[in-house]
């Protein structure tokens, strides 16, 4: 762009005009020109400072500042060409104005990406930075007049702010610690990237840092708001980020996405799983380097307990498609959550007397993961690709004391049964090993008593333990009827007529259970009966009889213990029998030694 001007106004108040100028004089020409190439803000910024060299009033704004003030310095324009020239002018305006205003100072440095070869003289950038950190870490209620919201007139009835005795008609805007996460987050990377370590200097909070960073990825990462979906409820921010009109490229979203796992804190619980879970996916989309992927896997497996089953059901990005979900991938995390626990110490359960798992508090998250894995497990485990090694692997990576009932373990061995009919019995059998069937419930037993696709072996080891734990519940109950019957007896308690009803009502009830419970162990004992039978009929060796069973089964030494106990309690029966005609006869001999009245 050309700009007819003259001489004398510009010389006046530049020295490289004025340098400029006496060179194109001295080569004689009538017409003098002279070309400016590098100046910042281009023309535009030039006419500025041309109306300024006229002495045109000129407005300065937070846009325009830094742009005149590299202008100025570029020309020289300096107190020794004239007496409050463009340098000392927009100096003065960018400390006393832009710099105390958050929305200024944040207009001021969206405009400094295009002055980078002045930053280092200028500090411009430097400045404007260190006065956004210092808004953002002050309480914004300690100082509100900066963040206002205007609530119609002046004179608007109730909750004005007074200022100095003056009332404004404002009122002060219900901010939180992440208010300035929008403003933030409409800076380029590289200026952001700056405002953080700033912000993380000056002592800012590890959680707010994490929120503002999770609002930015949100922003420029358009997958990661499609693997988040659209109900994401452990978000941080109140406002949604708005939809770019045009996406960075992926190139440029992998190099964003090395850079949040760089910045994001490492402390459990700071960032929320399902977001750590969506920059995984996003990672998997984009095929970014391995290395970050397992970082992400590594911040997941910190808080895995944290994380819900649809949090764990990533898709499957490979080109062969070998299955549905990414087992692979939780198989990994899970694995960082054992060694991080192993670590805690909290994979260290206590054992006591009777070789029973003590629940402790460290045991908790732990607990939780194994659920979340059998849930898991149950939903992947109807795709017809998942090969048995895979399936088997990752239930077998949760301890054993981590599950206190194996019912959840069971539900997804069976869904993987139906679901894959083509399976071998020693197939089948290796899968149903993973079970432990002493720790399945009553219902859990019952539906696997009945169950077609399990294996004979592991339905007859089913039945076995269902029965003892039958006859301990029946135990159990008939002590307390015992218990309850010796009470009235003995009429120590002394409890009134309301106490007796409802002793006899819960005494009513707890005989209906044992009548219930004995028809089940009947029908148990007769399914048992028949089992044996065909066992016997389709036997393949000729010594393979039921006794057989019951010891290649382990059941002996329980089945022994049994009948102790049934001889014990005979035994008993027997005692107590003979020492009652003991006590009989013992009464005969005193009435007869008694002497006779006369």
């Amino acid at each position: 762009m050309s700009f007819h001007l003259h001489k004398f106004p510009l010389l006046s108040r530049s020295g490289v005009m004025e340098r400029l100028i006496a060179e194109a004089s001295e080569e004689g020409e009538e017409k003098c020109s002279i070309c400016l190439p590098d100046i910042p803000g281009g023309a535009k910024t030039f006419e500025l400072v041309a109306k300024f060299c006229y002495g045109v009033k000129l407005e300065l704004t937070a846009s325009n500042v830094v742009y005149l003030r590299c202008a100025a310095e570029h020309l020289e324009m300096t107190e020794e060409y004239g007496e409050g020239n463009l340098i000392t002018k927009t100096e003065t305006f960018l400390n006393q104005v832009v710099l105390r205003n958050w929305k200024d100072s944040l207009r001021a440095l969206q405009t400094c990406d295009d002055i980078i070869s002045y930053d280092e003289e200028l500090n411009v950038t430097k400045r404007c930075i260190e006065s956004l950190a210092i808004k953002a870490s002050t309480d914004p209620n300690l100082s509100g007049w900066p963040i206002m919201e205007y609530s119609g007139p002046m004179q608007s009835p109730g909750g004005s702010v007074l200022w100095n005795g003056i009332s404004t008609g404002a009122r002060v805007k219900n901010t939180s610690s992440d208010w300035w996460y929008e403003d933030a987050s409409t800076l380029s990377f590289p200026r952001y990237k700056r405002l953080i370590a700033v912000m993380e200097s000056r002592g800012i909070r590890q959680e707010i840092i994490a929120g503002s960073l999770t609002f930015y990825a949100k922003k420029y990462l358009p997958g990661l708001n499609r693997c988040l979906g659209a109900t994401d409820t452990n978000s941080s921010t109140c406002v949604a980020p708005v939809a770019l009109e045009a996406p960075p490229s992926e190139e440029d979203q992998k190099l964003l996405l090395e850079e949040i796992d760089r910045l994001l804190p490492i402390q459990k619980g700071l960032v929320p799983t399902n977001f750590l879970f969506g920059l995984l996916q996003t990672a998997l989309i984009l095929r970014v380097s391995p290395s970050y992927i397992s970082n992400f896997e590594k911040r997941i497996g910190m808080q895995l307990d944290q994380a819900t089953l649809e949090d764990l059901l990533i898709p499957n990005f490979s080109c062969s498609m070998e299955t549905l979900y990414n087992v692979d991938c939780v198989q990994q995390i899970l694995e960082h959550f054992l060694a991080m626990d192993q670590i805690t110490g909290g994979a260290s359960p206590s054992l006591v007397d009777d070789g029973q798992i003590t629940a402790s508090p460290s045991l908790t998250p732990v607990t939780l993961v194994a659920k979340l894995i059998d849930g898991y497990l149950a939903e992947v485990a109807s795709d017809v690709n998942l090969k048995l090694p895979k399936f088997q692997a990752l239930a077998a990576s949760v301890p054993d004391y981590s599950r206190p009932l194996d019912d959840g373990l069971y539900r997804a061995v069976d869904i993987y049964l139906k679901s894959h009919p083509w399976l071998s019995e020693s197939e089948k059998e290796q899968l149903c090993r993973l079970m432990d069937c002493q720790k399945l419930s009553l219902e859990a037993c019952t539906h696997a008593a009945q169950n077609e696709r399990l294996p004979l072996r592991i339905v007859v080891q089913i039945l076995f333990f269902e029965q003892l734990q039958l006859r301990t519940s029946i135990t159990g109950c008939l002590l307390v009827s015992d218990n309850l019957d010796g009470s009235r007896q003995s009429g120590v308690t002394g409890p009134t007529e309301r106490g007796w009803a409802s002793t006899a009502r819960e005494n009513q009830v707890l005989k209906v259970g044992m009548d219930n419970m004995r028809t089940r162990v009947s029908e148990l004992e007769k399914e048992c009966s028949n089992m044996k039978q065909e066992i016997e009929r389709l036997g393949r060796v000729k010594s393979f009889t039921w006794g057989n069973v019951s010891k290649r089964f382990g059941f002996k030494l329980k089945s022994r213990m049994c009948s102790a106990q049934e001889g014990s309690i005979s035994n008993q029966n027997t005692e107590s029998r003979k020492n009652e005609k003991l006590k009989d006869r013992q009464g005969q001999h005193k009435k007869n030694s008694t002497p006779k009245s006369r």
